[in-house]
């Protein structure tokens, strides 16, 4: 990165960002360092918790483009916020399962308790509140994130209340999974790219109950994937002559098309005839 020349605009930032943002650019090959926006506009957020016209300007001045340029990556993505964000942003998943499973219940109860609507702040400067689309939780739906770490598993509307409270009232709350929670603005310094300090952060887990409930019912039923081993490599294979392959995918879509019978499960394969012959 040569030297800048800040305009009074992007100064102010500079002044506190400029070692880091470096070390963000640090991370692309010369001439990429454009791609370097997205880091760029967390690390923003950082200092002020939402991308601000001069953080627009930061960013255009580092990365040698034009304000507009930036602007239309930081409106595209919801999570850079272009105005003041709480110090917990809680997000409700309302998206097809979790609001069958009532996640449109669960927000509907914090925007009555909290007094403010999608995207709003309390009066507090506590908690800004938004309804989410899916977040990649749908097995321990309906679920609730506070500064995008999963927080409350199968919420319910009295669960959701509590956690805001704890948050407002400085009371520590034990997420769901994962560290401890954090503010938005230490969040955002980890989704530039940065080590995420916390207890239990990079912690190794396995899959919970939920997870697995799809792998258990299969186990129960004597359903499997027939020749399928976890355990065997994949290799390459020669690529097969073009009739052979039109012969092979008219025979998977003559099979594809072809009823099950209702007296075998799914992928379990049995012979015709012999001892597991009915």
């Amino acid at each position: 990165m040569t030297t800048v020349e800040f305009s009074p605009a992007a100064e102010p930032l500079a002044a506190k960002l400029l070692e880091p943002a470096r070390e963000i650019l640090a991370r692309y090959p010369a001439g990429r360092e454009r791609s370097a926006l997205l880091p760029l506009l967390h690390l923003v957020q950082t200092e002020e918790g939402y991308v601000s016209p001069n953080g627009v300007a930061f960013c255009a001045e580092v990365l040698g483009i034009n304000k507009a340029q930036v602007g239309a990556v930081a409106t595209f993505y919801t999570m850079y916020k272009r105005r003041p964000t709480g110090e917990y942003l809680v997000s409700v998943c309302t998206n097809t399962l979790c609001n069958v499973l009532g996640g449109q219940e669960v927000y509907d109860q914090l925007v009555e308790h909290l007094g403010v609507g999608h995207d709003e702040t309390t009066a507090d400067g506590k908690i800004t509140l938004e309804h989410a689309e899916c977040l990649a939780a749908c097995d321990y739906a309906p679920v609730v994130t506070v500064n995008y770490d999963f927080t409350v598993d199968q919420a319910t509307p009295e669960s959701a209340v509590e956690l805001v409270e704890n948050l407002r009232q400085g009371r520590e709350h034990t997420p769901a999974r994962g560290a401890r929670i954090c503010s938005l603005k230490e969040m955002q310094y980890q989704l530039a790219g940065f080590a995420d300090p916390r207890d239990g952060a990079v912690a190794d887990g396995v899959a919970g109950a939920p997870t697995l409930r799809g792998v258990r019912l299969a186990q129960e039923h004597g359903v499997a994937v027939a020749g399928f081993d976890p355990d065997t490599p994949i290799t390459k294979t020669k690529p097969l002559p073009k009739d052979e392959v039109a012969t092979k995918a008219e025979a998977a879509g003559v099979a594809a098309n072809k009823p099950a019978s209702d007296a075998k499960p799914a992928g379990d394969a049995r012979p015709s005839g012999g001892e597991g012959a009915k």
